[in-house]
């Protein structure tokens, strides 16, 4: 039997044809992208390339594109380059239902000042109160708010929080950074009419390689480095690039927003035809975060409650079924504790621990959402304690 992969959140399979483009930059490559020589050359070219590509499907300059190692390093050199270029007494404005990325990049700010973090609750449906985030902000500060949270499909208004601090701090507006990860390719990312100053994307949530991430610098925002080396990516993030990765990363980027439209199509309707069918076979199942019809959610994530359940038995049990869902980030899929996501929303340890995360994508059948709600009816009938 053919797995059901419905963890769409955590990777999306390399599509062929950043596969392909990937492929043959590894067939070409012989230098390093920083060396003078001609195959240097040929790879800087490759890297050249990728960025340009990367600029368009995005509508951004160029010299705006950091590559880095993946989404957690886009959002560690974000969050603390970002912070090290302000004022020593400012504070860092963000909410508890970040990615891990950027909770866990808190640390060494709280380490060196308890007060340099304000977090801001947010609304039981998971999502975030700009005028709340606003109100924290004092001139000089950073704010953090992601796009599209990766768990419950809670999406974020940036482009009114973006216009809003500007109305709010016409003098001195404070920086403004957004974790796109889970929004490019499933809903319209416009980091220009956002007024964003950072925003943070990963290439294998939209098909690409493992291991690329992008951190956009908007023209002119201070940010200090995290590393130190030979001063690649404007002496931002140094380190030889990924040259076949970066490849890649553009070709799947690209298409993702030249697909987001279909792909959001796509999945919404399956969505709500998971959801319609789960509630008549599963009775007392629960929605966690916007509700299913919200046309703002993101549209291919669900984050459900079955009833009696106990998540990482669940997630074991319907692995075993052929069901490859999730019980939260995948970063922290492995852990007991419970989705600090779900706890933000006001839900129990126990009901933390046993959210259920389906994430679909373009390559997601409607057979295959069929067959889902079969094996969790199936279990859920069978095992009481499910």
């Amino acid at each position: 039997m053919t797995p059901l992969y419905l963890d769409h959140n955590a990777t999306t399979p390399m599509r062929v044809e950043a596969k392909e483009a990937w492929l043959q930059a590894v067939d070409r490559l012989q230098g390093n992208p920083s060396s003078a020589h001609s195959a240097g050359r040929e790879a800087r070219a490759m890297v050249d390339d990728a960025r340009e590509r990367i600029a368009g499907a995005l509508g951004i300059l160029e010299d705006e594109i950091i590559f880095t190692s993946g989404g957690t390093e886009a959002n560690n050199l974000a969050v603390l380059g970002g912070m090290a270029s302000l004022s020593p007494d400012a504070k860092l404005v963000t909410t508890p239902v970040e990615h891990p990325a950027v909770l866990e990049a808190l640390r060494p700010l709280r380490a060196a000042n308890a007060g340099a973090v304000h977090l801001v609750e947010v609304l039981p449906s998971g999502r975030i109160d700009p005028r709340e985030l606003i109100e924290a902000c004092d001139p000089g500060d950073m704010l953090s708010a992601m796009v599209a949270n990766n768990e419950t499909g809670a999406v974020t208004d940036i482009g009114a929080l973006g216009q809003a601090l500007g109305t709010s701090f016409p003098k001195r507006r404070p920086l403004l950074f957004t974790d796109a990860v889970q929004a490019l390719g499933r809903i319209p990312v416009r980091l220009t009419a956002w007024g964003v100053d950072l925003a943070s994307f990963s290439a294998h949530k939209v098909g690409g390689p493992q291991g690329i991430g992008v951190l956009f610098r908007r023209q002119g925002t201070a940010l200090e480095p995290r590393q130190w080396g030979g001063g690649q990516e404007g002496a931002l993030r140094a380190g030889t690039e990924n040259v076949p990765g970066i490849v890649g990363a553009a070709i799947a980027m690209e298409l993702a927003v030249k697909e987001q439209e279909s792909y959001a199509e796509h999945t919404r309707r399956l969505v709500v035809h998971f959801w319609q069918q789960l509630v008549e076979k599963v009775p007392g199942v629960r929605c966690n975060g916007p509700q299913v019809q919200d046309p703002t959610r993101l549209p291919n994530t669900l984050n459900l409650l079955l009833p009696n359940t106990e998540g990482q038995v669940l997630i074991t049990r319907l692995d075993l079924l052929g069901l490859q869902a999730s019980a939260g980030s995948a970063c922290s899929s492995g852990s007991l504790e419970p989705s600090h996501v779900l706890r933000a929303l006001g839900l129990t340890d126990q009901q933390a621990r046993a959210g259920l995360r389906i994430s679909v994508a373009h390559s997601t059948t409607k057979s295959v959402i069929n067959d889902t709600v079969d094996i969790l009816s199936r279990i859920c009938k069978t095992r009481p304690n499910c």
